[in-house]
């Protein structure tokens, strides 16, 4: 379910992204359908070789995977917003540092982030709502605080705290937000450090995950039968679904 809010009597209604909701089109869950099922339709023949189960698997694998790729697109958008709200916070720092009160300092920031980020971009939408609020009489710490409540951020409802402490006993903001930004940006590049640190192992899990399949491939290709006892009793199929469970139970590590 979507919002509005109006930047001004008679100005045009914006609407208040939701963050919970995908931006996944029918072409994207198309996509992930079929990347999932072909996956579960070749792990199960492999381990089966039964058509009508590798289907029927596929057919869940894929609708599954729907739903998981509709979560990465959300955890996608909303490491994407963090970044743009610490440009923000960025922008803003220099601008108070100028001399600039907190709205001058937000207006100045979204003329800055708009050569950064572009139109329509979420941190764009995010400013012109809270400036469209500001000009209706909202306080930017209930802006602050409702931008935290739906992102779920941790660092924009901190902002949100120390922003309405600051404003309440006349802090001074340049160095809160200032430091802030420091912290989130320490924060951030933490995270990427370790995302870099370990990039090579998530490649090699991954190619590991394929190798036990393309060598059952590999040995029916080059000596057919030779998997026919467990293929065809039943002592067979419950070896194979043992294994495909140690399989799985691999990946998901």
């Amino acid at each position: 379910e979507t919002r509005e809010t109006g930047r001004s009597a008679g100005a045009p209604a914006l609407t208040v992204p939701d963050y919970t909701v995908s931006r996944c089109t029918v072409w994207d869950h198309v996509l992930a359908f079929l990347v999932g099922f072909a996956a579960g339709f070749l792990v199960l023949f492999i381990f089966y070789k039964i058509i009508l189960l590798s289907i029927l698997g596929g057919a869940v694998t894929g609708v599954v995977n729907i739903f998981a790729a509709e979560q990465r697109t959300l955890q996608k958008r909303i490491r994407h917003l963090r970044t743009q709200f610490f440009d923000l916070l960025e922008a803003m720092s220099v601008a108070m540092r100028a001399g600039n009160p907190v709205l001058k300092a937000l207006e100045s920031a979204r003329d800055d982030l708009l050569l950064i980020h572009g139109e329509g971009s979420d941190i764009i939408t995010e400013l012109d709502i809270i400036l469209s609020r500001f000009h209706n009489a909202i306080p930017l710490s209930q802006s602050f605080a409702d931008l935290a409540r739906r992102s779920g951020l941790e660092d924009i409802q901190s902002f949100s705290d120390v922003f309405l402490a600051a404003r309440k006993s006349g802090g001074e903001l340049v160095r809160i937000i200032a430091r802030t930004a420091e912290i989130i940006a320490e924060k951030i590049r933490i995270q990427e450090d370790i995302m870099t640190a370990t990039a090579a192992r998530r490649m090699e899990q991954r190619i590991m995950s394929a190798i036990p399949l393309l060598i059952v491939f590999y040995i029916e290709l080059t000596s057919p039968g030779f998997f026919d006892l467990l293929y065809g009793t039943a002592a067979g199929r419950v070896v194979m679904t043992v294994c495909l469970g140690i399989y799985l139970g691999a990946c998901s590590l």
